[in-house]
């Protein structure tokens, strides 16, 4: 009597595949490191067998003396060679995956989201690397388009924690909560758990976020946007600084101007971390963004940078510039304040500069009677 055995099922063609690649890398790893064995043993080597075995090394002479140091100091020198190779791969794999990381918390904006044109850019303070402690984010929800621009104390690696900690919470505050203050209370608490719980790690005898503790210095500054479908803003403020508005307008004779104007929103709560917000939490209402108008967010690392003469970086003026020549295209805006800010500084920023411009793409709304446009420090 036959019998028929099932088929031992084959191996799914995926995980074959991964399989056969994580064996290549690691493979291609073991012989990395047996070359960066074998080369200072090899060195190590020449350098034994001459002075045991070369009878050049056994005279006492001042050439032998001169031979035998110039041998030493070239094994000497390929070992410091070798090592510092190492070091920089080193360095430039923990620059790809810290660089890796923050892409994976500031994800890349889509270029539109809900009718808004949007961009988006940031600058690092640290030479040669990608991470700040800037943040932003912006996500249409059943509540209107919000968006959130906010600056850690700090930057670098030892910020992308705290970064996390707000753009997570804020990524789901902004679809479940009705109101944007409630968001900012999601945020306030995700913010005070994550001091708590860096302080239990990094600093256990300061009893988990006491005021002694180093972390309790911590804090970020957040500035919260809603903008319905008809263009209304409304704004919460957390330390951080205000927009502007961004115009262009032809007058007569087909001369353009452009226009940057601070949106007036009065005086900012205190940033998260060090001080409980209050119980009162009034949202700022700054008018209608009209069809074809922009808002620029950004962080103090714009206004603060200085040139070697100690100026501050104009930036309603480069403002102005960017939208003169032509409508207020968001990339446009960016590459042009970010090349201005790079002559006023002659290199890279004391402090991290991060950009955000949105421009209003929806069809035109008539403003109705009694409505304002989004307020400005010029009217």
């Amino acid at each position: 009597m036959i019998r028929n055995h099932p088929r031992k099922p084959s191996r799914p063609p995926r995980t074959f595949f991964r399989s056969r690649l994580a064996h290549s890398r690691s493979r291609s790893l073991r012989v990395r490191r047996a070359l960066d064995l074998a080369l200072p043993t090899a060195w190590g080597a020449v350098a034994i067998t001459f002075k045991l075995s070369c009878p050049l090394a056994q005279q006492t002479g001042l050439g032998a003396r001169i031979a035998s140091s110039a041998v030493f100091f070239a094994v000497g020198t390929g070992l410091i060679l070798h090592v510092r190779r190492g070091l920089q791969r080193e360095l430039r794999q923990l620059r790809r995956i810290a660089g890796a990381a923050q892409n994976v918390l500031l994800r890349p904006l889509p270029p539109r989201i809900d009718g808004l044109a949007i961009a988006a850019g940031q600058l690092s303070a640290d030479r040669g690397a990608t991470v700040g402690g800037d943040l932003y984010e912006v996500i249409a929800t059943d509540h209107g388009v919000r968006v959130v621009m906010g600056d850690v104390r700090g930057h670098g690696l030892g910020a992308l924690a705290t970064v996390a900690a707000v753009l997570g919470s804020f990524r789901e505050a902004a679809h479940d909560e009705a109101e944007l203050a409630c968001v900012l209370r999601r945020l306030e608490r995700a913010m005070a758990r994550h001091l708590r719980e860096r302080s239990r790690d990094e600093h256990p005898a300061a009893g988990g976020g006491e005021p002694g503790s180093p972390v309790a210095e911590e804090f970020v500054t957040v500035l919260l946007l809603e903008i319905r479908q008809d263009g209304e803003v409304l704004a919460l403020n957390c330390g951080h600084p205000w927009p502007y508005l961004l115009r262009s307008h032809v007058g007569p004779a087909d001369v353009a101007r452009g226009y940057a104007e601070l949106v007036v929103g009065g005086e900012p709560l205190p940033p998260l971390g060090p001080f409980p917000l209050p119980a009162e939490l009034p949202v700022v209402a700054c008018g209608r963004l009209l069809p074809g108008e922009g808002l620029l967010l950004h962080t103090d690392g714009i206004e603060d940078a200085r040139d070697a003469r100690g100026r501050f970086f104009p930036l309603p003026a480069a403002l102005a510039e960017a939208v003169r020549v032509q409508p207020v295209v968001p990339q446009a805006v960016i590459r042009a304040v970010y090349a201005q800010l790079l002559r006023h500084t002659g290199g890279l920023p004391d402090d991290d500069a991060a950009l955000l411009v949105l421009r209003n793409d929806r069809r035109r709304v008539p403003l109705q009677h009694g409505e304002h446009r989004v307020h400005s420090a010029a009217k």
